[in-house]
Formats: C-alpha cells, structure tokens, sequence
C-alpha cells in the first residue's frame, strides 16, 4: 500500500508536549496495512472545526485535558453537525473518564498518561474503517 496517499490525521490538545507524545507514539504507519499517517497539529478549537469541515481528515485524536475548549465537548459538537464525521477518539484524563468519552459520542477513548501501545490499537481500528481492503 506505500503507493497509497497518506491518512491525514488531525492532533488537537492546547498542549505541544501531549500532541508530541502522540506523535512520537503512533509514528509515521502504525500498521503495515495502513498508510503512512500525516500530521495535523492543531492547538484551538476554531482551527479543528476549520479542519473538520474541511473533510479531509481521515481521523481526529482531541485531547479531551485541553483548556479552554476540552477534546469531548469538541467531539460532541463534532458528532452533532458533521454529516459522516471521521471517527474520533479522545484522550481522558483517567481511565475512569471513559463514560465521558461515551457522552461525547467519541469512537475510542485512550486515558492519559499515554500507553503508545493502546493508543497505536485504538488508532489502527478505528483508521480500517476508512482505508479500503
């Protein structure tokens, strides 16, 4: 599949340092069935609607920690006024957190600190659903 065009995949926390982290833990192809993946860091929520309604993503990781606007209130938004929304996952404070995550309509949730494992899984499943086999 290298010959496949790159899944783009959007990165919002307020945070330089979580976005990184999840950067450096998913890499450029988490999977060898996947694509490679390009980065979209985004640090406002404005700029992830932008992007979102831009329909080019492929998948949105919103750290749901961020400040002023939090990751699951963006994807509740998200979910509510993006006819086919990409899939969404959100980062959670806690594991515990994960029913928030539920409310926001999200399809992953991945608690903090983040486990690059369980996070590259959640990622993979979620992006299988829109490469085609």
């Amino acid at each position: 599949m290298s010959s496949t065009k790159p899944l783009k995949v959007l990165v919002y926390s307020d945070d330089v340092h979580t976005r990184e982290q999840v950067i450096l833990a998913l890499g450029r192809r988490p999977h060898p069935d996947l694509p490679e993946l390009e980065y979209v860091e985004v640090a406002t929520e404005p700029v992830v609607i932008q992007n979102m309604d831009a329909g080019h993503l492929a998948l949105a990781i919103l750290d749901g920690e961020a400040v002023p606007a939090g990751g699951m209130g963006i994807a509740k938004q998200l979910k509510d006024e993006i006819r086919d929304c990409p899939p969404l996952l959100v980062l959670t404070g806690r594991p515990q957190d994960a029913w928030l995550a539920t409310w926001s309509r999200a399809d992953a949730a991945v608690p903090h600190p983040i486990d690059p494992i369980q996070l590259a899984e959640a990622v993979v499943s979620l992006l299988r659903s829109r490469v085609p086999a």
